[in-house]
C-alpha cells in the first residue's frame, strides 16, 4: 500500500506549520522525517493519519483521498504509534491496549479470531509475557513494542511512528528500529518515522525527507540528504560523515557562529 502527500499546507490557528509538503511512501520501505524542533514532523504524521485536516493539498492512500474516507476506514489501513506514553493513574493491561487495534474491524465486541490476532501480535513483538501487565508500568521500550503490536493487530499496511526512539536507551533504540525494519520487510508495510537521531535515520531509513520551518528542504536517499552541506544549512552545525563496518555515522563538530 502506498501513501502520497500532495502539496499539504497546515496551520495551527494563525501559525503556519506545514507549507506545500509533498512526498511518497511505498510498501517495504522506511521513510525518515527529520528536521529541527518545530519543523512540522509530528503535524505531518497527524495529517497523514487524518488526526488533523490539511488546509490545502491532499493525502492519498492508494489513490483514495483520505479526506473522503471515514476515520474507521483510515484506521483499517494506517497505524499510528505516538511518542512514548507517560504514567497514567488508570491501569490498563497490555492485552487490552493491543486489542484496541481491532476496533476498526469489530467495533466493541471481540471474537476468537480477534483474540488470536492479538496473541499473534504479542508473539511477533516478543511481549506475550507482558500481556497482563499494566501498560503504564512498562519501560519506554516495552510500551513502544506494545503500541507497535497494536498496529499489527490492527492489520495496518501503513505505519506512522512519532519519535519511536525518544527517551529510550541505546539497546532499546536499536531494538525498536530493528523491529520496524523486520516488519516493513516481512509484512510489506510502509513506515514513516519522525526521528531526531540522525545516525539512526542514516542507518535504517530507505529515504529521507528533511523539513525546515514546515517546508521540504531536501528529499532522497540518506547519503544525499544527510550531507555536511545540508546539515549545516538546516541545523546550523558543522559535521563530518564517517563510516565503520559499512555503517555511516555523523559526528557533530561545532555550531556555526
Amino acid at each position: 500500500m502506498n501513501i502520497t502527500v500532495q502539496g499539504v499546507t497546515f496551520s495551527y490557528r494563525s501559525t503556519p506549520s506545514l507549507a506545500n509538503v509533498s512526498l511518497t511512501l511505498e510498501g517495504s520501505e522506511i521513510l525518515g522525517l527529520i528536521g529541527p524542533n518545530g519543523s512540522g514532523k509530528t503535524t505531518l504524521l497527524k495529517c497523514m493519519n487524518k488526526i488533523l485536516e490539511p488546509k490545502q493539498g491532499a493525502i492519498l492512500l492508494d489513490k483514495r483521498d483520505v479526506k473522503k474516507m471515514s476515520r474507521l476506514e483510515v484506521a483499517k489501513h494506517i497505524g499510528y504509534v505516538p511518542q512514548t506514553s507517560v504514567s497514567n493513574p488508570t491501569a490498563i493491561p497490555v492485552f487490552e491496549v493491543v486489542l484496541m487495534g481491532r476496533r476498526p474491524h469489530i467495533g466493541w465486541q471481540s471474537s476468537e479470531h480477534d483474540i488470536a490476532k492479538v496473541w499473534d501480535a504479542l508473539k511477533m513483538l516478543d511481549i506475550e509475557h507482558l500481556a497482563m501487565r499494566d501498560f503504564y508500568e512498562l519501560s519506554g521500550g516495552e510500551q513502544q513494542r506494545a503500541l507497535i503490536a497494536r498496529s499489527i493487530a490492527q492489520e495496518a499496511k501503513v505505519l506512522l511512528l512519532d519519535e519511536p526512539t525518544s527517551n529510550l536507551d541505546i539497546k532499546h533504540q536499536l531494538e525498536v528500529m530493528n523491529l520496524t525494519r523486520k516488519l516493513v520487510t516481512k509484512e510489506n508495510i510502509a513506515a514513516a518515522v519522525a526521528i531526531h537521531d540522525l545516525n539512526l535515520a542514516f542507518r535504517y531509513c530507505d529515504k529521507i525527507v528533511m523539513l525546515k520551518a514546515g517546508k521540504v528542504f531536501a528529499a532522497g536517499k540518506a547519503s544525499a540528504v544527510l550531507s555536511p552541506e545540508i546539515l549545516r544549512s538546516v541545523y546550523g552545525v558543522e559535521v563530518v560523515v564517517n563510516q565503520t563496518n559499512n555503517i555511516p555515522y555523523i559526528i557533530p563538530i561545532a555550531p556555526l557562529q
